[in-house]
């Protein structure tokens, strides 16, 4: 759940530096981050990098939808068998009324 937001996260920053690249002239100059230092590229290298990350950034947060998913889906179905478990117990120590059984014989 954290994974996806933070993938989120970064979709929309990426999002918005390729916004505000494409509002950039091709006369403009551009930086991007490396490291801790900013570099100077060209406007059309750091926009076809913005979209790779941005797809991948898409895949990934559709493999984690679908695990999320799937988890969900375990969660219920444990939690249903958990469920049945406490109902059988449940079951077997009450009498036909639905009171205490019988009391077991002591010697």
């Amino acid at each position: 759940m954290m994974q996806k937001q933070q993938l989120e996260v970064e979709l929309v920053e990426t999002d918005r530096a390729l916004e505000e690249l494409k509002k950039t002239t091709d006369d403009d100059a551009v930086y991007k981050n490396a490291g801790s230092v900013l570099v100077k590229a060209k406007k059309e290298d750091v926009i076809k990098e913005l979209e790779e990350k941005k797809e991948l950034a898409n895949t990934r947060a559709m493999v984690l939808g679908k695990q999320e998913t799937r988890v969900k889906e375990n969660l219920k179905e444990v939690e249903n068998k958990i469920n049945e478990m406490i109902r059988g117990m449940q079951g077997s120590t009450l009498g036909p009324a639905g009171g205490p059984g019988p009391k077991p014989k002591t010697e």
